[in-house]
């Protein structure tokens, strides 16, 4: 009997009993569409991170005062006062690989306007920051360098804080708002960013230049941080190597003291996030898939009940001249069917479901080698699960199955 012919009788066996076998591919259905939906969950999120963090310029490269933590213990707090406008001084005179610069001081409070009030973070910046951070003023403009120099109190507003203030239909420019007492001039509004991946409204800001913020508002000599670009995204580490020299010349550390501070790249906060997410990605892939190690169980003890169901049968087969390898054929035919079947049912409803995530406003993208390999793996559970049962088959005594009842 050709392989034509088997697979034509494997097919009707599976489809004189549908119910039987479609409870058998349930399992299957339910693994698979499983696993293509949590690797869609997990790619579209890794997908969503990368582009969130892209927006804000794949050179970005951020300094913060301290050094990293050690054995689970942070440096003590006055390490975090390490950043002085000596640093940011001598960077902008000696950079090289650096293209623009911003040092960075930072304040939340509540921001008053008449009646209306708001709680937002004011962030003490240069004029080089929205460029730094790829950031639009919509209305209005940026303050000048001028009103760096004479720490101004002029600020730029994030569409959040003008609808808490404001209200519609009113134009903010030229408006005077209170931050902690202070009166400041909003002289441009921000392009609307939304909402970021962790659920962070980028609105919610207010720019002020740096100056201000250190003087006016938080009485301090020293910065939060300082962010500044890269030439390229490929010269970061040159970037990271300059910026590391500078500043152990000018906190004076000498030959191994530890930094006291920490330079990190976009590049390098796209990397752990995605490697955080594959991570995440394949422990809700590798809890789908024991489902799939189910459903081949509950494919073998079918097959098992099957050959037993069939015994007369197959002693028929091999009277006529069935030799044991066609009917193990057979029966690996027929597992390998509801296997597969179950897999491409399971694939449309994965990639159906997936599609659904995607409406409802959750990221998700199915990765094409996912189905690829869920395939894959619905033709070894056929072939793994069906192979004890067709052996059964293949070794009975012809005379002892023509005589079962």
């Amino acid at each position: 009997m050709n392989i034509l012919n088997l697979f034509k009788v494997s097919l009707k066996a599976v489809a004189n009993n549908k119910m039987r076998s479609f409870l058998s591919m349930l399992g299957i259905i339910i693994g698979v569409a499983a696993v293509i939906i949590m690797m869609s969950i997990g790619q579209g999120s890794k997908e969503s991170i990368r582009q969130e963090l892209s927006t804000m310029g794949t050179n970005l490269l951020t300094i913060r005062p301290g050094a990293d933590m050690r054995g689970g213990v942070r440096q003590d707090p006055s390490s975090m006062q390490t950043l002085k406008m000596a640093d940011y001084q001598r960077i902008m005179q000696e950079k090289k690989f650096v293209t623009k610069v911003s040092p960075e001081v930072t304040a939340s409070g509540q921001v008053i306007y008449g009646n209306n009030n708001t709680t937002t973070t004011m962030y003490g910046e240069s004029t080089e920051y929205l460029d730094i951070k790829l950031w639009t003023v919509e209305r209005g403009e940026c303050f000048t360098e001028e009103d760096v120099n004479k720490a101004a109190k002029k600020v730029v507003i994030g569409k959040t804080v003008v609808d808490e203030l404001f209200g519609s239909g009113v134009d903010p420019i030229g408006k005077t708002v209170r931050f902690k007492s202070i009166p400041m001039t909003v002289v441009g509004v921000l392009k609307s960013k939304g909402y970021n991946s962790w659920g962070m409204d980028q609105d919610n800001v207010i720019i002020a230049p740096y100056t201000t913020v250190m003087k006016r508002i938080a009485a301090q000599t020293y910065f939060s941080s300082i962010v500044c670009s890269a030439v390229t995204e490929d010269l970061s580490d040159a970037a990271i190597e300059e910026l590391t020299q500078m500043l152990r010349d000018n906190h004076k550390l000498k030959g191994d003291a530890a930094d006291d501070f920490t330079i990190r790249s976009q590049a390098e906060m796209m990397e752990t996030m995605s490697t955080t997410m594959d991570t995440v990605t394949l422990i809700l892939v590798v809890a789908a898939a024991f489902s799939l190690l189910v459903a081949g169980i509950g494919i073998m003890n079918i097959m098992l009940v099957s050959v037993t169901e069939r015994t007369k049968e197959i002693g028929l087969r091999m009277a006529v001249g069935a030799t044991g390898p066609v009917i193990s054929l057979q029966f690996l035919i027929e597992s390998v069917l509801i296997s597969v079947t179950g897999g491409l049912i399971g694939v449309l409803v994965g990639v159906g479901a997936s599609e659904c995530v995607s409406l409802l406003g959750m990221p998700s993208s199915v990765p094409a080698w996912s189905i690829y390999v869920s395939f894959l793996v619905c033709v070894l559970i056929g072939v793994l699960f069906g192979y004890i049962p067709a052996q059964k088959a293949a070794n009975m005594d012809p005379i002892e199955a023509i005589r079962h009842e």
